[in-house]
């Protein structure tokens, strides 16, 4: 049975009508701002009933649209690069920092050990040297020289030519195992040496070390004097193998041995 449907100035429209004018000239709106109108026919009232099947329609996008974003991809991706290459930048600058540091603080510390090495080796050639203990003084008695002067008939060590007051040293590094009085020697020192062999020094106006202290070559260790058996102010000076009178040597070969000509 067929059915028409009314006409007249007051027809309500229908449902299919009112939905196809809605939806005409709906704006599409993409995600990057850009407004799309897609203008949509206006369906005849008298056409077949439209079928709804739950599906969005798709919408193109337009070359511009797709030219932009391919365009903002690319600058992306150039930021993104020229950001990744200046990190890499920037670490390869620490790197090369840090080795040039590092190399920095070896060079200082060879230095620093070969400065360390040549203070020590100076320091103990210091140590191993001998001086003369009167500088710049001569021999006035030698060595085993005959005379009533000595009770064992000889000389037992070498007397250099000192007035009272003059400096007297210790000929080389070593430690002191007698200082004060030593009878006929007067004032006297006695002082073991590094090498084992001992030195001693008498007839001193003063003695300035004590036993036990240690002494270096040059350093001071009284002033020249005329106390004990003497005629007149000297410095009496005599090389040991031990600390007691009698175990003597011949002075001047010692000190020549050393280096120390007189």
């Amino acid at each position: 049975m067929a059915f028409t449907r009314a006409t007249g100035k007051h027809r309500r429209p229908s449902r299919l009508t009112r939905t196809t004018a809605q939806v005409a000239g709906v704006a599409a709106i993409t995600t990057t701002g850009v407004i799309g109108g897609l203008a949509a026919p206006a369906l005849a009232a008298d056409e077949a009933p439209v079928e709804h099947t739950g599906f969005t329609q798709a919408i193109s996008v337009g070359d511009s649209l797709a030219d932009s974003i391919d365009a903002q991809a690319t600058a992306q991706k150039e930021a993104a690069d020229a950001a990744a290459a200046a990190k890499k930048a920037e670490e390869a600058a620490k790197k090369k920092a840090a080795e040039a540091k590092r190399a920095a603080e070896a060079k200082a510390k060879k230095e620093r050990e070969a400065k360390e090495r040549a203070a020590r080796e100076a320091e103990r050639k210091r140590l191993n040297r001998f001086v003369s203990p009167i500088a710049g003084s001569y021999v006035s008695t030698a060595y085993k020289a005959s005379s009533g002067l000595w009770s064992s008939g000889s000389h037992t060590g070498i007397d250099f030519h000192a007035a009272s007051g003059t400096s007297v040293h210790s000929v080389g590094s070593g430690t002191v195992v007698e200082a004060g009085w030593g009878g006929a020697y007067g004032n006297n020192v006695v002082i073991k040496m590094n090498d084992g062999t001992y030195t001693q020094y008498g007839h001193m106006s003063s003695i300035g070390v004590s036993v036990g202290q240690t002494v270096t070559p040059g350093q001071q260790i009284g002033l020249s004097g005329a106390t004990g058996n003497v005629t007149g102010p000297h410095l009496h000076f005599e090389a040991r193998t031990s600390p007691d009178y009698g175990s003597d040597i011949d002075p001047v070969a010692y000190l020549r041995s050393h280096g120390i000509n007189v």
